[in-house]
């Protein structure tokens, strides 16, 4: 007696999603929401959501650095795989190796280059502000 099996495919909830992505990537609702431009507890609605508008979306994966695809797709089982199995050796590439380790998206580096400038650009800002407001 023979039984087909049939996979359902598992709907993506992509709310929980991106809060997953967003604490692997150690970012707070609240600094999201101020990338954003909305509250704290915007943020925490939009990641109860089953579905996120596409646009809304494609905002907040151009904040957090990935793909909105990355983000509907998000499967925290592979996440965990690719960790576990990348090329690192002692947390270093083997010796002469160019490769990424396998399913890296992004460069940590960049990303915390890439959040000092955006944070030195806002201590600019203020610095500016002050200077002009004691000239005034």
């Amino acid at each position: 007696m023979a039984t087909d099996t049939i996979e359902k495919p598992v709907k993506k909830h992509v709310g929980q999603n991106l809060q997953r992505m967003r604490i692997y990537f150690g970012i707070k609702q609240d600094a999201l929401a101020k990338d954003l431009g909305m509250s704290q507890q915007a943020v925490s609605k939009i990641e109860q959501q089953p579905e996120i508008e596409s646009d809304l979306l494609k905002k907040i994966s151009e904040v957090i650095g990935v793909s909105p695809e990355m983000i509907e797709n998000f499967d925290e089982e592979k996440a965990i795989y690719n960790i576990n199995n990348t090329h690192f050796r002692d947390n270093t590439f083997e010796q002469g190796s160019t490769a990424a380790p396998i399913g890296q998206q992004f460069n940590p580096l960049e990303k915390v280059v890439e959040l000092y400038e955006r944070l030195l650009k806002s201590e600019r800002e203020k610095i500016e502000i002050l200077l002009n407001a004691k000239q005034s």
